[in-house]
């Protein structure tokens, strides 16, 4: 007898929206879209993710990409792994997704 899992995704569509609100957060999940482009200098594996000190270049301060990262996560937008000292982000495509059908259904 086959076993089924279902992927739950808890929605919470006015936490994404706040997350989305700041233009630095839409810039780091738009980096985060394509790794490769924008993180090709990583020494660790993409496959991991992203490291958090990469996000440097955009301009701000370790614990404001730190809250910007913390803030996506609590939305559900990112996933992230600790890999030894280091922390790993990715994008949550599932969320997105979900959240993308959700705006398309009710506006």
């Amino acid at each position: 007898m086959p076993i089924f899992s279902y992927l739950v995704i808890t929605l919470n569509p006015d936490d994404i929206l706040k997350a989305l609100a700041h233009p630095v957060r839409r810039e780091l999940l738009q980096w985060l879209k394509e790794p490769e482009k924008h993180f090709a200098g990583q020494e660790h594996p993409l496959s991991l993710g992203v490291c958090a000190g990469q996000f440097e270049r955009c301009g701000l301060s370790q614990p404001a990409v730190s809250a910007h990262l913390a803030c996506l996560r609590r939305a559900g937008l990112l996933s992230a792994q600790r890999v030894g000292q280091w922390m790993f982000y990715k994008r949550n495509e599932e969320t997105i997704a979900a959240f993308l059908a959700y705006l398309g259904r009710e506006l």
